[in-house]
């Protein structure tokens, strides 16, 4: 997965990237509590949260317009229910309904771009996150790289053979795409089933470990501090001054 964006990014070099992962996530969950527990109806606390959510996006060097439009893959989402509310006659829930999820996808988004995959799941891990959770979401991120190589060769193969993909009727070409949707898996099925084999052989023993031992350092405190004096100040103090 190195040419996914998000992949390329978490291997950055910032102040964002250093500090330790478990810091960042118990940050992000302030920062989605404070968020969640806010009235909808509080367009200045919106605003400010995303405003928050931005200002670790600068201190991270990530590309802001890029950011900016991933964190929008959650309105579809959030859309239906956004489309109820304003057919209940309940305009403004609704509005604050994506205001709300737009500002946390930000947020989520900017620990997963400044945070590598295998520190972010050692972090989850050391922080008590559920372990059966943990080690599906691990295999996930393994075998994804097995099945997009094995796409990436197969696409190539076929191109070279002169793909039937490419040319001739739609039906032609759909019966082509679902021979070689099937043949993927397969192919993805054999080639994970040896990799569980040779885990197993260098002595997987269902924890992840890394090649370093993170440690918090002084750096790590006074972000957290920060982090939560500023989601929990804004919580409270844009509530009372509303």
């Amino acid at each position: 997965m190195h040419y996914l964006v998000l992949e390329r990014w978490s291997r950055g070099d910032s102040y964002f990237h250093r500090l330790d992962a478990r810091v960042k996530i118990v940050a992000l969950l302030l920062y989605l509590v404070a968020i969640a527990t806010t009235h909808p109806f509080q367009w200045s606390a919106f605003a400010a949260f995303a405003l928050l959510a931005l200002s670790g996006v600068i201190a991270a060097r990530l590309p802001l317009g890029g950011m900016l439009l991933r964190a929008t893959a959650v309105l579809p989402f959030t859309g239906t229910f956004a489309a109820i509310s304003v057919l209940t006659g309940d305009t403004g829930a609704a509005f604050g309904l994506l205001a709300k999820s737009y500002a946390s996808a930000l947020g989520v988004l900017l620990l997963v771009a400044s945070t590598t995959m295998p520190a972010l799941l050692h972090a989850a891990s050391s922080l008590g996150f559920p372990r059966i959770l943990v080690l599906v979401l691990q295999f996930l991120y393994r075998y994804l790289f097995v099945v997009t190589d094995q796409a990436q060769r197969m696409r190539s193969a076929a191109l070279c053979r002169g793909s039937a993909l490419r040319r001739g009727a739609k039906r032609e070409r759909f019966h082509a795409a679902s021979g070689v949707l099937a043949v993927l898996f397969a192919r993805s099925y054999e080639k994970a089933e040896g990799i569980e084999r040779a885990m197993l052989a260098r002595g997987f023993d269902g924890h992840i470990h890394l090649l370093y031992s993170p440690r918090l350092v002084w750096r790590d405190v006074a972000f957290l501090a920060l982090a939560a004096s500023a989601a929990l100040g804004l919580r409270f103090l844009l509530t009372i001054s509303a």
